[in-house]
């Protein structure tokens, strides 16, 4: 059975600014079904940006989830993604939903699965998706080895990524807080 595959997220967090970072291929079995899907959305009054990986109804879901922990919790990120975490993992409904989602704000980054996890990555970076380890390992090497601010890294690795996942594209969209 074909699935939709593909998406690449990554985070980056660099002298008081976070950025978000997405292809915008969307793949249907072998087919590319569109090139220029949104995959990143900024929450909480423009305060949140949220990037997601999996299955885009899904991803819908949990977002307008996230929103409402987001309002319950006045905005306290770590907080709202441990909250949401918990009811995915342990509503029937919810925890049927494949997609991850990459969050932050002025202070954090944070990975959230549908297992329950929720991780502040090491080195202030982090990705989700097809493409997630190339990704990861091109902003790495960015962050160790360049003075580029954060929205640079994200993007420049996300090209990198794209020459290497057949599921990324260079249709890349870029947010920033802080």
């Amino acid at each position: 059975m074909d699935q939709f595959h593909g998406t690449t997220v990554i985070g980056v967090r660099r002298n008081g600014v976070t950025t978000l970072a997405a292809d915008g291929q969307v793949t249907f079995g072998n087919e590319i079904m569109k090139a220029t899907a949104r995959k990143i959305m900024k929450l909480h009054h423009d305060k949140v940006i949220v990037g997601f990986a999996g299955a885009v109804a899904d991803a819908q879901t949990l977002a307008e989830r996230f929103e409402g922990k987001l309002e319950e919790y006045n905005g306290n990120l770590p907080r709202a993604a441990v909250e949401l975490a918990r009811e995915w993992r342990t509503d029937k409904y919810l925890r049927r939903l494949e997609s991850m989602l990459l969050a932050g704000d002025a202070n954090h980054l944070l990975l959230i699965s549908g297992s329950g996890e929720v991780l502040q990555p090491d080195g202030e970076i982090a990705a989700i998706g097809s493409g997630a380890g190339y990704a990861l390992a091109a902003g790495r090497v960015l962050m160790q080895h360049t003075d580029l601010g954060a929205d640079k890294i994200a993007e420049e690795a996300l090209k990198i990524a794209s020459g290497i996942c057949i599921y990324t594209n260079e249709n890349i969209t870029v947010e920033t807080i802080g």
